[in-house]
C-alpha cells in the first residue's frame, strides 16, 4: 500500500507544486536542477487509519510537507461519516497545497466530509488532490459534482458499490488489511 501511495503522490505532485531552479555539485561537475520549493506549504492528510498505510512514504518524495491527521468513521447503517479526530490547523497557510489520502473511495461520503473540513480552513478545490488505492463511480461522481476542479489519483476504479457501501471486488477493509486486524 505504501509503495502505491508513493507512486500516486509523485504523479499528483509532478506538475502541480512550485519549483526552484538551482545548481548542485556532483562529484564530477556542477549540474542545473529543478526542485520543489520547500518554502511553499504542502500538507498530507491521511484519513485514519487506512490512509496512514497509503501515506507511509510521502516524506520520501515530499520531504518538506506537514502531516495532519483526520479520523472519520462511517456509520454502517446510514453510511454517513462522523469525525472522531480532527488535527487540522485552524487555517492553512495562503497558497497551501493539500494531498488527501483515503485508500477507498466508495460512496464518497467520507472524502466529501474531509474536503469540506479542509475548505473551511481556506483551501480551494484546485489546491487539493486526492490519493486513493481504489475508487468507485459513486464517489467519483459525487466529487465531480461537489468539488469541480479537484483531481483524484487512484490505482484502479472498480465498478460496483454494494448495499453496505463496500467496493466490489475492492480490497475489503483497507485498514484491517494494512494492519492485520
Amino acid at each position: 500500500m505504501g509503495e502505491l501511495g508513493r507512486l500516486l503522490m509523485y504523479e499528483a505532485s509532478r506538475d502541480w507544486l512550485p519549483t526552484l531552479s538551482g545548481e548542485i555539485r556532483t562529484p564530477l561537475a556542477v549540474s542545473k536542477v529543478e526542485f520543489i520549493d520547500p518554502r511553499e506549504p504542502v500538507a498530507v492528510i491521511p484519513i485514519l487509519r487506512a490512509g496512514l498505510a497509503l501515506a507511509e512514504h510521502a516524506a520520501s518524495i515530499l520531504p518538506a510537507t506537514n502531516t495532519y491527521h483526520l479520523g472519520l468513521s462511517r456509520d454502517e447503517e446510514t453510511l454517513q461519516p462522523t469525525v472522531y479526530l480532527n488535527k487540522l490547523p485552524d487555517k492553512f497557510p495562503e497558497g497551501a497545497r493539500v494531498l488527501v489520502v483515503d485508500p477507498m473511495l466508495a460512496t464518497g461520503g467520507t472524502i466529501i466530509k474531509a474536503i469540506e473540513l479542509i475548505k473551511e480552513r481556506g483551501v480551494g478545490n484546485k489546491q487539493i488532490k486526492v490519493i486513493s488505492a481504489v475508487a468507485a463511480p459513486p464517489a467519483l461522481q459525487k466529487l465531480s459534482e461537489k468539488c469541480p476542479g479537484l483531481h483524484v489519483y487512484t490505482g484502479t476504479i472498480d465498478e460496483i458499490v454494494n448495499e453496505k457501501g463496500f467496493i466490489l471486488p475492492g480490497l475489503g477493509d483497507a485498514g484491517d488489511r494494512s494492519y492485520g486486524t
